[in-house]
């Protein structure tokens, strides 16, 4: 017969490179199981869907690409269920990174909720590869994040740009200049940690001009923006973060930008979804307000 559920069809394209016993014992089935399952899948799509090298088996570009149409089914069925349960009660559940989720998104947030009053909404702030791996396990419906992402993967609803330079204490001198990556190696760097959208960046940055990381020999990784501006702000290092998240600091005059010789940086904060979401189009309007043309409206 053919594969027992929905569900259990798109756990076996996850085992993106394992053995068949290892997918067998995930998914609490016999191997000749996994192997009739995935058999019947080859068969009635009329590719190859995994190829093998030894003992270990990996997706195929097809099935890369169905693996991805069954995540959108699965992720489509489990909300038309929900929806069907609850009809009048919506809910929504947004993912955020660190910069959107401290800085940008309450007031869109407050908008939302006036104005959809019935809605159950959550909220979920988190690096950016945390929130897409949220998206993938349909822990959330939406995600707004900074940095890159993979689109084959996930749809983009919309994005704006945002400026990302460098920060140093006020009197620093660095400060309202440009510097090369020379003078900037020789500073204490402090940067976000793994995953987040902020170090991608950066770090994109330092590639393109042959550098990395590595190269820095005084470097500190803090993943909270107040304590890093606090750092900064006590001449402790310097750092590079979006204009939302140093805006007060900056007319206040406790920290001066810099930027880098031959770079304008800037990043895009995105709405994202898995591919073939059905649901998301309704609220992408209330959360990236830009699409409705209000990109000179202020939140």
């Amino acid at each position: 017969g053919r594969p027992s559920s929905p569900k259990r069809r798109v756990m076996i394209r996850r085992s993106r490179s394992e053995s068949f016993s290892r997918a067998a014992e995930r998914l609490r089935l016999t191997q000749p199981a996994v192997t009739h399952h995935i058999q019947y899948l080859e068969e009635h799509y009329g590719c190859r869907l995994f190829s093998y090298k030894g003992k270990t088996l990996s997706l195929t570009a097809e099935g890369h690409k169905l693996l991805g149409l069954a995540r959108s089914l699965a992720y489509n069925s489990q909300r038309a269920e929900e929806l069907m349960q609850e009809p009048k009660a919506p809910s929504l559940r947004v993912g955020a990174t660190k910069t959107i989720g401290e800085f940008v998104i309450a007031p869109r947030v407050k908008r939302l909720i006036r104005e959809q009053p019935e809605l159950s909404f959550s909220l979920i702030v988190d690096n950016t590869r945390y929130l897409l791996k949220a998206l993938d396990s349909f822990q959330l419906d939406l995600a707004l994040i900074e940095g890159y992402f993979d689109r084959e993967r996930y749809e983009l609803l919309s994005s704006r740009r945002e400026d990302f330079f460098g920060v140093c204490a006020a009197g620093h001198p660095f400060g309202g200049k440009k510097v090369t990556v020379e003078q900037l190696l020789e500073q204490r760097i402090i940067i976000r940690e793994p995953g987040s959208g902020t170090r991608d960046i950066f770090q994109q940055m330092l590639r393109r001009r042959g550098y990395g990381l590595d190269s820095f020999p005084r470097q500190m990784t803090v993943s909270d923006f107040s304590v890093i501006k606090t750092l900064v702000t006590d001449s402790l290092g310097v750092s590079f973060l979006y204009a939302p998240v140093v805006e007060k600091e900056l007319e206040q005059g406790r920290l001066d930008r810099f930027e880098l010789e031959g770079e304008s940086m800037s990043g895009a904060f995105s709405l994202v979804c898995l591919k073939g979401n059905m649901f998301a189009g309704e609220w992408a309007d209330w959360l990236m307000p830009e699409r409705r043309g209000e990109r000179g409206e202020k939140d």
